[in-house]
């Protein structure tokens, strides 16, 4: 039994798969930024994690009078993180359903299906998503310099 040839690619194909790659760029610099936020968030969560280690050990050895600072910034450690932990997760998100975009978009030029409304459905919960992490990281961020004592 013969095997059957794969069908010649045309050139209007080639356009479409152009097309669509075309319209896969701007997401793509989104994910570039949802990234370094991520990376930003990261580090500020390793910074707060290190902070909170620093603190253990002198809670251990603090006299009596200093015991009620190290746990007040304790507490406060322990709020930043969790709105960092909010800012990544919310980002994650946003970065997995700009993924999921561009796949769909792929995925409906390949079968030639109309994935328009799942496509900015997708986009807009992503915008939705990235807005929730940068609102947590600028709390973050304001709960980190109101905690800040300068003398």
């Amino acid at each position: 039994m013969p095997v059957p040839l794969p069908a010649p690619v045309s050139d209007q194909t080639i356009t479409n798969i152009s097309h669509v790659i075309q319209l896969s760029v701007a997401p793509v610099f989104l994910l570039t930024s949802i990234g370094t936020i991520l990376g930003v968030l990261s580090a500020r969560l390793a910074r707060i994690v290190d902070r909170a280690r620093a603190l253990n050990d002198r809670l251990e050895t603090a006299l009596e009078d200093r015991m009620p600072g190290i746990r007040m910034e304790m507490h406060i450690l322990a709020r930043r993180r969790k709105l960092v932990n909010l800012a990544i997760t919310a980002g994650t998100t946003a970065a997995l359903l700009v993924c999921v975009s561009i796949a769909t978009v792929f995925l409906g030029a390949v079968m030639k299906a109309s994935v328009a409304l799942v496509v900015a459905s997708l986009f807009i919960l992503a915008m939705a998503a990235f807005v929730a992490a940068l609102v947590f990281f600028l709390r973050e961020v304001l709960l980190a310099s109101r905690s800040l004592h300068l003398t």
